[in-house]
């Protein structure tokens, strides 16, 4: 999960190269050769589920180490 401001994305790598991102503003998965589409599967839902529980366990973190964001 990388975010650099309001859009994210969710990508899935294998031995170093990406296989598909999950566009989270459109909620559909793009794969990088289409052709892979065709012989594997990927549910939507295990990226917005696993995106939600990093951004809530994130939270936690920052309040529990009492985080203050710098302002730039």
């Amino acid at each position: 999960y990388q975010s650099h401001g309001p859009s994210s994305e969710y990508t899935l790598e294998f031995d170093e190269d990406e296989l598909l991102y999950v566009d989270l503003e459109k909620k559909e998965t793009v794969w990088r050769l289409p052709m892979f589409g065709q012989f594997a599967g990927f549910h939507i839902q295990v990226a917005l589920s696993n995106i939600a529980t990093e951004k809530h366990n994130l939270d936690v973190m920052t309040k529990w180490y009492n985080f203050t964001p710098v302002i730039n």
